[in-house]
């Protein structure tokens, strides 16, 4: 069990700074060059631990991205797609806790921080600004459009 010990303290480190989803440890084992018959135990002991639960990351990763780095649904939904979360789990999360994520609501937070840099600029160099800033953040032009309107 040596080999196994080895593997499933690398993979508590990786654990240890933040939430992750299963095929996020997966994936960080197999770049250690682990076994998979030892991945497979390692996985299934961590969840039976409650250190692995993508219910529960899905429910982390949208709080955060909601409150510290707004984003839109549709990029959250990216991002938990790229970490290896399935678009079932995904809608699961969100219909079942009642998470809200009103990307309107999102963006005027965003923008607030960034219209006192702003308010020198024309008025169209504000709407680029203001479009390509929220664009990046995976606003859709409706909301953009929304958002310029109320400056």
């Amino acid at each position: 069990m040596d080999g196994f010990e080895k593997f499933y303290n690398k993979a508590l480190k990786f654990l240890s700074y933040r939430p992750r989803s299963e095929q996020e440890v997966i994936k960080n084992l197999l770049r250690k060059k682990s076994p998979e018959d030892i991945i497979k135990k390692i996985t299934a002991k961590l969840e039976e631990q409650k250190f692995l639960n993508d219910e529960e990351f899905v429910k982390w990763w949208v709080e955060q991205r909601t409150t510290f780095k707004p984003r839109s649904l549709r990029l959250i939904k990216i991002e938990l797609k790229q970490k290896g979360i399935s678009n079932d789990l995904v809608e699961k999360v969100i219909n079942d806790v009642g998470l809200t994520i009103d990307d309107l609501a999102s963006a005027r937070k965003l923008v607030e921080r960034k219209k006192e840099k702003w308010k020198n600029l024309s008025r169209e160099q504000k709407f680029q600004k203001l479009s390509r800033f929220l664009a990046s953040r995976g606003f859709s032009y409706d909301i953009i459009k929304e958002i310029f309107k109320n400056i």
